[in-house]
C-alpha cells in the first residue's frame, strides 16, 4: 500500500484543535505508516498544542468569518483567495489523500482548496449548531459527522467528539487516591470540581465563592480553577483554588461532581469520564452551549442552570443534594458515562481511511 497522507484542519481554538489531534492519533494507531499534517495559524493555541503532540504544523492565513456586516466582511474575499492559495500549496507538498475538517478559521480554506483539487473531504461538527465553515464544507464532503443530533448539517452521522485517550481511557476510581494527593484534597470527602475554561468564568467564580461556606460546612471539598487573571475571594478549610488545571485527567479523577460551562469539548469530556455535572451555558452566542448539554441532561447525567439563575445557594443545594445521596450520585454518574462517545476518535479515523481508499486489513478486516 502507498503511504497515506492525511491533512487535518482544526486550528484556532482548543475546541477545534483537540478533536483534530485525537483523530490524528487514532489514524496513526490504525495506520502507523500514515503521514498526518495539521493546518493551523500563528494565533491561538495551534503553535503550542500541535507540535507538542508530534505533528508537523503548516501555517496558513486565517479566515475569520464575520457574524455581522462590517469592514472585515469586505476584506473576506481577498483573505479567502490568499488562504486557499497557500492551502493548495501545502496539500500538494504533502501529497494529501484526504482532508478532515473540524470547523474554525482554517477549515474553510482547507475545504475550498481540497474541493478545487478534487480531494476527498470529511467534515466533523463538534457543536450543536454548525458554523459557516462546516456548512460550506459539507457541500463538498464525502462524509459528514457530528457530535450531537440537530447540528444543521443534512445527513450527518452522530458519533460524538473525538477525545484524547488520556480522557477516554481514564480510570477515575483507580486514580482517585493519586489525584486527591496531587491537589491536596481530603482522600475521602466528596469533591466539587469547578472550572470555566482556561480563563475562568466570572459568574461561576462568584457563585462558588458564595457557596463555599455552606459546601465546606457540609463536608464537601472544592477544587476551583478560577483562571490565571482572577484571584479567589474566599478562604476556607476544604477550599482549594488553583489558577489553571494542567492535569484535567487528575481533576476529573479527584471529583465527584463538576460545575462548569457547556462548551462542546467540556460536555464531551465530562460525560465520557462519567462525572455528574451542573452545566451553566455561556449566556452569549446562539444558545449552542445549552444544546450541547441537553442530550447528557436528558439522559440523567446532570442538570442545566441558566447563567442568570446561578447563585451560591443554588450551587450548594444542587451539589449537597447529590453527594448526600450515594445511590443518586452513582446513577447520575452512570447516566453521564452512557451518554458519552468514548470511541468517536476511532470511528472518525476509520471513516477517514475508508474515504481515502487506503484501508487495509489492520483497519477494517478487509484485504
Amino acid at each position: 500500500m502507498d503511504n497515506l497522507s492525511v491533512v487535518v484542519a482544526g486550528g484556532g481554538s482548543a475546541g477545534h484543535v483537540e478533536p483534530a489531534l485525537a483523530t490524528a492519533d487514532a489514524v496513526r494507531r490504525l495506520r502507523p505508516d500514515a503521514r498526518v499534517t495539521a493546518l493551523g495559524t500563528e494565533k491561538g493555541l495551534d503553535t503550542r498544542l500541535i507540535p507538542a503532540r508530534g505533528y508537523p504544523l503548516e501555517l496558513i492565513p486565517p479566515v475569520p468569518l464575520p457574524r455581522k456586516p462590517n469592514a472585515d466582511l469586505a476584506r473576506l474575499p481577498y483573505r479567502v483567495v490568499r488562504s486557499v492559495r497557500r492551502t493548495r500549496e501545502v496539500l500538494r507538498e504533502v501529497g494529501a489523500d484526504v482532508v478532515v475538517g473540524f470547523g474554525g478559521y482554517v477549515a474553510l480554506p482547507a475545504y475550498l482548496a481540497a474541493a478545487s483539487m478534487r480531494l476527498p473531504i470529511v467534515v466533523h461538527e463538534a457543536n450543536a449548531r454548525a458554523g459557516i465553515a462546516n456548512k460550506v464544507g459539507a457541500r463538498f464532503a464525502r462524509e459528514v459527522l457530528a457530535a450531537v443530533p440537530g447540528s444543521g448539517l443534512a445527513g450527518a452521522r452522530v458519533i460524538g467528539i473525538p477525545l484524547r485517550r488520556a480522557i477516554t481511557d481514564l480510570d477515575r476510581a483507580g486514580l482517585r487516591a493519586q489525584a486527591r494527593e496531587h491537589f491536596g484534597l481530603d482522600p475521602q470527602a466528596p469533591v466539587l470540581l469547578v472550572f470555566g475554561g482556561s480563563q475562568g468564568a466570572r459568574s461561576l467564580n462568584e457563585a462558588v465563592s458564595a457557596a463555599v461556606p455552606a459546601l465546606t460546612a457540609a463536608g464537601v471539598w472544592v477544587l476551583h480553577a478560577h483562571g490565571p487573571k482572577n484571584e479567589p475571594t474566599v478562604e476556607a478549610p476544604g477550599y482549594v483554588p488553583v489558577p489553571y488545571l494542567e492535569r484535567m485527567d487528575l481533576a476529573y479523577a479527584a471529583a465527584d461532581v463538576a460545575l462548569c460551562r457547556s462548551g462542546a469539548m467540556t460536555v464531551a469530556e465530562v460525560s465520557t469520564v462519567g462525572l455528574p455535572a451542573v452545566y451553566v451555558p455561556l449566556p452569549h452566542g446562539n444558545g449552542e452551549q445549552e444544546l450541547n448539554a441537553k442530550p447528557v441532561v436528558d439522559a440523567g447525567g446532570g442538570v442545566i442552570v441558566p447563567d442568570a439563575e446561578l447563585t451560591g445557594e443554588k450551587v450548594a443545594e444542587l451539589v449537597t443534594g447529590l453527594v448526600e445521596d450515594p445511590a443518586r450520585l452513582a446513577a447520575t454518574a452512570e447516566a453521564a458515562r452512557r451518554s458519552g462517545h468514548a470511541g468517536a476518535d476511532e470511528t472518525l479515523a476509520r471513516t477517514v481511511l475508508d474515504v481515502a481508499g487506503h484501508v487495509g486489513a489492520s483497519a477494517t478486516g478487509r484485504t
